[in-house]
């Protein structure tokens, strides 16, 4: 049964059937049709400095600081505008925490606009990983499923379905969202897959989302996004992005590439997948309060990204605590958890590591 929060068990289910529907434009491409990826690893360097590349998929990519805890990356060739899903997750240790400002073309270039943070909410300059990518038509043959939204003022404003269905949104409560990923479960009917989700704010004031719950019904993915007010803790209505994979790459491709897992924290099987199967499980075990060590055997080649979200009620929060380092030919991600204050807390989570080849 799908796990449900308590905050909304008495009108979730009136809710439900008037989700807001936003059908997928037909195309021609089954996996992404454009993408980026990179790591900042020093939030300080001018305008339009090289990233690292070891961390970043896009030749050339670059980018630089333009405020306090403001920092913009350009992926050169592949502009497509404000289409597409975009992830942002803060590297730091301390409590810093990121969102997404915005994203958009510049000539032949993707811009993509973050915002940073301390805890409490006053900007800071922090190291982060972010990923940005666009996709079109129906996913016809090959494994897994993809689909992805951006949520604006309260309503969907655009989305992407590999499966061809809908991809629905509805507030349920104050910073509660109920979405509706249609057709993109595991065709057993099992709980399968990874879901990301990031903060965004037009106008840059701080602002965490999370995962609240998630589960399967039927072929349908259903994830609870919360988001919450960093000052206080409380929950707040704020814009968002949300993706969900299933044997397919953060990005939403595959076959490159052939290196990516996942794992979601509070379940075991098909939400804990590593490609090629049968390199080896994904494990994880604390390492400290609030910190967690993630394994992904044998998958870290070439080019790397990784996200993660923290699952659960209230204004914890997840973060990875330093960049992911390579042992021999394994991933390994640091997450570190915190309560509203920035102190360590412990967490569940959603977790996700690709190459790019």
């Amino acid at each position: 049964m799908l796990p449900r929060p308590r905050q909304v068990v008495a009108v979730v289910v009136a809710v439900l059937a008037a989700l807001l529907i936003v059908p997928v434009s037909p195309a021609a491409a089954a996996t992404a049709d454009r993408f980026g990826f990179a790591l900042v690893d020093n939030p300080t360097v001018p305008i339009w400095t090289a990233l690292n590349p070891a961390y970043s998929y896009g030749p050339g990519a670059t980018g630089g600081r333009v405020a306090p805890g403001r920092f913009l990356v350009r992926f050169p060739g592949v502009g497509t505008g404000a289409r597409g899903n975009v992830h942002v997750t803060a590297v730091a240790a301390d409590g810093r925490f990121c969102e997404t400002v915005r994203w958009y073309s510049s000539g032949l270039d993707e811009i993509v606009d973050v915002q940073c943070f301390k805890p409490g909410g006053g900007p800071a300059d922090t190291p982060f990983t972010v990923l940005w990518t666009v996709s079109s038509g129906i996913l016809l043959g090959g494994p897994g499923a993809y689909a992805s939204v951006q949520v604006v003022s309260n309503a969907v404003a655009q989305s992407y379905n590999s499966a061809g269905g809908a991809v629905t949104a509805t507030p349920v409560g104050i910073g509660i969202y109920a979405l509706r990923f249609t057709g993109v479960g595991d065709p057993s009917g099992v709980l399968a897959g990874n879901v990301q989700v990031t903060a965004a704010q037009p106008n840059a004031q701080p602002r965490r989302c999370k995962i609240l719950r998630w589960g399967a019904s039927g072929l349908d993915v259903i994830v609870y996004v919360t988001c919450h007010d960093p000052a206080t803790g409380a929950a707040l209505n704020s814009d968002f992005t949300a993706s969900f994979h299933r044997e397919r790459s953060v990005y939403a491709s595959f076959g490159p590439p052939k290196y990516f897992g996942y794992l979601s924290t509070p379940f075991g099987g098909p939400t804990n997948y590593s490609y090629p199967l049968g390199v080896g499980a994904n494990g994880f075990g604390p390492s400290g309060p609030g910190t967690y060590t993630v394994k992904f055997p044998l998958l870290h080649e070439k080019e790397t990204t990784a996200h993660v979200t923290a699952i659960g009620d209230g204004p914890v929060y997840c973060t990875i605590q330093k960049v992911w380092a390579r042992a021999g030919s394994d991933a390994v991600v640091p997450v570190a958890c915190f309560a509203n204050s920035g102190a360590p807390e412990k967490s569940e989570f959603s977790v996700t590591f690709s190459s790019s080849v």
